[in-house]
């Protein structure tokens, strides 16, 4: 199948960071041509006049099916959150599991995500749902130690049948999901870390989130988190680091040696006032891959991208003093290629090129906030004006999923009454 996006602002994200006025066109699940105007016959044509295509957007952390958990734990202290959380987790049934992924696919997709990497368990709940919602899950399977887990069985080898059973589905990427330091001791960590190697399989992990967590490891091995993990060799390039907000830059050396990603999640980490912000500069300096995550519902409420690009770079600017640092063109950067990276998929999607994946979004060029419209200030006015409402057209893998700011793949009544009920079993104590 042939669909031809015309005469639209391309924002290809490639190596040259190109914007091109013209025609997008895929074939299939592929793209085959930027920019020069198609001429042929296609099965889809999409007027996209004035308006602006760029790639879907790559969340690396999040936890999906939270997001029937919303406004339950709100205000609290992080203790009391974790504690209220916990018990809440401890209640979830496959029903609402698939609910709360398909609320959350939902939003993600009419914000112009594309493709998310999620840390829960029962990610083969996910998997099903995230399919049925059309867009791409790199879902890493929550491992912890043994005597820590109300999961049935051992969690790393739970993690290993869930990679095994679906690492050959259309658009889902199973991964590893180390819980982090505090519930992971280091034969759990390196078993982890030797599946990885093994499956190639992605790893995400939470890393030094709280000053507590970072005190609390020190005491109990000398070391900080992140020195630890290099000690035991568990730093990788696979490995995905959330938060990393309490890290010194002998750490931060050792993950761009070892050609770390993180994911930074602000919105979370100043909802929950954990304090400390992740040190960006330095991980670009150091050779760490950057991407953006939202964390889950609980922590955020929002898995909208736009809002944590533009909120990431104020917190980056304003903590800094400086307004030169996470520029426009960068924080687009972390939303869609280094994204990319992160996941291992950089060749695949997070840019607008021939033989990628086509993970395309549309936005309203007529929408007043994101005029006035120009090569000169596009990237700016996508980063620090536009919202998640400017969101048109959403394709993955050349498959149409919002259409008209409707979704086209699921039963959204359906869901959002789901949903409702689904808040109500697990959140009225």
């Amino acid at each position: 199948m042939i669909t031809a996006i015309r005469d639209a602002w391309i924002v290809t994200q490639d190596a040259q960071r190109r914007i091109v006025r013209g025609d997008l066109v895929i074939d299939g699940e592929r793209i085959v041509s930027v920019g020069p105007r198609y001429n042929g016959t296609a099965d889809r044509e999409i007027d996209a006049s004035g308006d602006i295509v760029m790639p879907g957007m790559v969340n690396t952390h999040t936890h999906v099916a939270m997001s029937v958990m919303k406004g339950v734990v709100d205000d609290l202290s992080f203790p009391d959150f974790l504690d209220k959380v916990f018990k809440i987790d401890s209640d979830r049934t496959d029903k609402d599991l698939a609910t709360g992924t398909k609320l959350g696919c939902m939003e993600m997709m009419l914000g112009g995500t594309t493709t998310f990497m999620d840390l829960y368990y029962s990610e083969d709940v996910i998997a099903k749902a995230t399919q049925e919602a059309g867009i791409r899950g790199v879902l890493c399977w929550c491992v912890l130690d043994q005597d820590k887990t109300t999961q049935v069985g051992n969690p790393l080898q739970n993690c290993k049948s869930f990679h095994s059973r679906f690492k050959d589905e259309r658009k889902i990427v199973p991964g590893v999901g180390l819980q982090g330091v505090y519930v992971c001791d280091e034969e759990t960590c390196v078993g982890a870390k030797e599946f990885s190697d093994e499956s190639g399989a992605p790893m995400n992990f939470h890393l030094s989130e709280t000053r507590g967590e970072v005190n609390d490891h020190k005491k109990k091995t000398g070391k900080r988190p992140g020195e630890w993990l290099a000690d035991i060799g568990v730093l990788g390039p696979r490995g995905v680091a959330a938060h990393s907000a309490w890290l010194t830059l002998r750490e931060v050396r050792a993950m761009g040696e070892a050609g770390m990603s993180i994911s930074s999640c602000p919105v979370s980490n100043m909802k929950l006032a954990t304090g400390g912000v992740a040190p960006v500069p330095e991980f670009l300096q150091h050779g760490v891959n950057v991407s953006i995550g939202t964390d889950g519902s609980t922590t955020n409420n929002s898995l909208d991208m736009f809002a944590e690009m533009k909120t990431l770079g104020l917190l980056q600017k304003s903590s800094r003093w400086d307004p030169t640092v996470a520029d426009a063109q960068q924080l687009l950067d972390f939303a869609t290629i280094n994204g990319a990276k992160a996941v291992g998929m950089q060749d695949l999607i997070g840019s607008l090129e021939p033989g990628k994946y086509a993970d395309v979004v549309i936005l309203d060029g007529k929408a007043p906030n994101l005029r006035p419209l120009l090569p000169e200030n596009m990237i700016a006015n996508i980063v620090y004006s536009g919202s998640s409402y400017n969101v048109k057209t959403v394709l993955c893998q050349g498959d149409m999923v919002v259409e008209g700011r409707s979704i086209a793949t699921l039963d959204a009544d359906s869901v959002l009454s789901e949903a409702e009920d689904a808040w109500r079993s697990l959140c009225i104590r």
